[in-house]
């Protein structure tokens, strides 16, 4: 699986923005497909995952703000944006995995794009 993030940019808080994930090679409905970020000086911290099976998880801290989607038509992953905070600034990987199980954990992610930066300005 060869996975392609962008959408980032320069943005300032309370603005949105929408990340996308172009995915090719292995069938891309039959992986699960996540966002991770990562912070300057931080770890790398999971954002959202939905399954081969349509399931969502998102990360408490988040109160709603994001949305993940996937486009089988196209194989794309996107991650929807909203009232975007300061702290939300981070390097953004989209990641994929075998399987239907949803997991938070980096390591249990098989592939990874490039990532896309994405900062928030006051």
């Amino acid at each position: 699986v060869q996975l392609q993030a962008s959408g980032g940019g320069l943005v300032q808080a309370g603005d949105s923005l929408r990340l996308s994930c172009a995915a090719s090679g292995r069938a891309f409905m039959s992986n699960t497909m996540a966002w991770f970020r990562q912070a300057p000086g931080k770890e790398r911290e999971f954002v959202a995952a939905i399954s081969a099976g349509g399931n969502i998880r998102y990360a408490e801290i988040l109160d709603g703000r994001f949305t993940i989607s996937r486009d089988s038509a196209d194989n794309t992953l996107y991650l929807q944006m909203s009232s975007l905070k300061p702290e939300d600034t981070a390097v953004y990987f989209c990641a994929a995995r075998s399987g239907i199980l949803i997991y938070t954990e980096s390591t249990k992610y098989d592939y990874w794009g490039q990532g896309t930066q994405v900062t928030v300005s006051s």
